[in-house]
């Protein structure tokens, strides 16, 4: 069995979850073949190589360079592809998280090939890729037969869980295709929001507030359920982020952040399928709404007909109780 590459993104200096993603992910269909890893970063990177191998790394292959402190397209799908190309690999996984979406049509350009883009899960069928995508705002998961070689795949955040695989993987030096500072499409800057909130990609719990809150200052409610769980992020239907409730930031939909937590809470959500293909993904949905035959209870695991604002502090006091006795 051939080789899998998987790219690792960083921010800041430090590993985002979505690398542990897609080194498990290639941990998957890789056989008895190893698993590579590729980490693109700002010198001092390499500090963070070993941790791939906690997910299944058998190599991880380092190139630093300040260009690549920040988001470089041109660079980074440029020395992607040229590992590939060296490394003789069955299939390169990326992440399809923003950075991702970005790369990952850039290396499949440059290597020739097509891409299975925002798939949920894949697996090998022979030495075909057989990868799973959810089409038709998520009601069809069409199977995506690659026979491409190499294959390229991006796998949506938080769709596959990182799995513990435990090595001890070679760390590799590896060089950049070109220049990255002499790209002609240059990142100057990023903008991040509320760093001391769970980003909604990596969140393993997110609680979502839509319309049925009535008013802004009713997202307390959400907030603090979020809280209580000690490890949520916060979310908003479109409705909510256009009447100014909550930042854009914050929407999960089609036309917002693409979730699949472990458990997704909709407060006062209608489910437009607008915001069901964003979450429906979701291993667990719970769906809270005084509207018995609101759609989103068509997607929900667990339903709650009741008044959000009667129920929602009754469920809070509960997690609450629930955490302290552990």
């Amino acid at each position: 069995m051939a080789n899998i590459l998987a790219v690792a993104e960083s921010r800041g200096g430090e590993l985002r979850k979505v690398a542990c993603e897609a080194v498990t992910a290639a941990r998957a269909i890789a056989g008895g073949g190893e698993v590579h890893a590729l980490l693109l970063g700002a010198p001092g990177i390499a500090g963070k190589a070993a941790q791939l191998g906690e997910f299944g790394a058998d190599a991880v292959i380092v190139t630093e360079h300040a260009a690549f402190a920040l988001h470089n397209p041109e660079a980074a799908s440029a020395t992607i592809a040229e590992r590939v190309k060296s490394g003789g690999y069955r299939a390169v996984v990326l992440p399809a998280s923003a950075h991702g979406k970005d790369l990952a049509p850039r290396v499949a350009a440059k290597l020739g090939v097509g891409i299975a883009a925002d798939v949920t899960s894949m697996r090998m069928d022979g030495d075909v890729l057989v990868a799973a995508h959810p089409v038709n705002t998520g009601k069809v998961i069409a199977n995506i037969r690659s026979t491409a070689n190499p294959a390229v795949v991006s796998v949506r955040p938080g769709a596959i869980t990182p799995v513990a695989a435990p090595r001890a993987p070679r760390i590799e030096a590896g060089a950049a295709a070109g220049d990255p500072s002499a790209a002609r499409v240059r990142c100057t800057g990023v903008t991040t929001g509320n760093t001391a909130r769970l980003d909604l990609g990596e969140a393993p719990i997110i609680v979502t507030g839509g319309r049925g809150l009535k008013a802004a200052e009713h997202f307390r409610l959400v907030e603090d359920l979020a809280a209580a769980f000690g490890n949520a992020a916060v979310g908003a239907t479109r409705a909510v982020t256009d009447d100014g409730w909550r930042p854009h930031s914050d929407q999960i939909g089609q036309t917002g952040r693409l979730v699949s937590p472990d458990l997704y809470v909709a407060v006062g959500v209608s489910g437009a399928i607008q915001h069901l293909a964003g979450m429906r993904t979701s291993k667990t949905i719970v769906a809270i709404n005084k509207d018995k035959e609101a759609p989103i209870f068509k997607v929900a695991d667990y339903g709650i007909v009741g008044d959000a604002f009667e129920v929602v502090p009754r469920l809070t006091e509960a997690v609450k109780a629930a955490r302290a006795a552990r």
